[in-house]
């Protein structure tokens, strides 16, 4: 049987610390996960990461390092980014056991993503705009610091829990997990791809009348990254954007 993990992916984003990694990866395999994602960390491979994995060396071995978000989100359909304070992004806000059950469902699907950000500011509003919620450990108020492996731990133990659960239900139920759906949920990249030419047509067609897109693309992102689009319902999307530019371009006295 497939473990339900295999599609789970934890991303570090900009990690300053080598130990931090380690200490993650640590983190990580005492819970049974094993997918560690790098994206432009300041120094790795490095020995402090492998001395503070404690064992853990073979998930530091297997962790790809990317020069940027966008390749170690490829082909996931579902993101989720931790966020300790409010940021000017309106993403809908998940506990740490809301997030592990829902990542969990997801992977069911298909690759999906959890990131963490940097120690000091933790993930930027730009890559924020990449998750479908964000996701707060609720820490005392009055010290709030959480150190970037000790928010791995967590997360990844609300993450075993929800495994457990699972397997805990099925055994009950005598009954395995739904399969999986015939279209295959639209990935990180391929919406990447449609927002772009979403702006691109939103421009051709003069939707903003000279007025800053900024804010629009953001409540389209929202409304779009709810909906969970296929990979099918994408492209009939694209379709439908490739038309109205056609028609734009006819408008305005253009070839079709």
């Amino acid at each position: 049987m497939t473990n339900p993990t295999d599609n789970l992916r934890i991303v570090l984003v900009g990690t300053q610390h080598p130990g931090n990694i380690g200490s993650a990866a640590r983190a990580m395999k005492t819970m049974g996960l094993s997918a560690l994602h790098l994206v432009a960390p300041e120094r790795f491979p490095d020995p402090e990461a492998n001395t503070l994995a404690a064992g853990a060396d073979d998930v530091l071995a297997a962790a790809p390092v990317h020069a940027d978000l966008d390749s170690a989100l490829a082909g996931c359909h579902f993101v989720l980014g931790t966020s300790a304070r409010r940021r000017h992004v309106p993403l809908p806000d998940m506990s740490p056991r809301e997030a592990a059950r829902a990542l969990l469902e997801a992977a069911g699907r298909g690759p999906v993503a959890l990131l963490f950000g940097r120690e000091r500011t933790g993930l930027e509003n730009e890559e924020l705009q990449r998750c479908h919620a964000s996701v707060g450990i609720p820490t005392n108020p009055g010290f709030s610091s959480l150190n970037l492996a000790a928010a791995v731990q967590v997360l990844s133990y609300e993450l075993r829990l929800a495994v457990l659960e699972t397997a805990v239900g099925e055994l009950a139920s005598g009954r395995p997990m739904p399969p999986v759906e015939a279209e295959p949920p639209a990935t990180a990249d391929e919406l990447e791809r449609y927002f772009a030419h979403l702006d691109q047509a939103l421009h051709e067609i003069d939707f903003h009348k000279g007025k800053p897109p900024e804010m629009v693309m953001q409540r389209l992102r929202r409304l779009y990254l709810r909906a969970g689009l296929d990979a099918r319902e994408v492209k009939i999307l694209r379709g439908i954007l490739a038309e109205a530019q056609r028609m734009a371009r006819i408008a305005r006295g253009g070839r079709a």
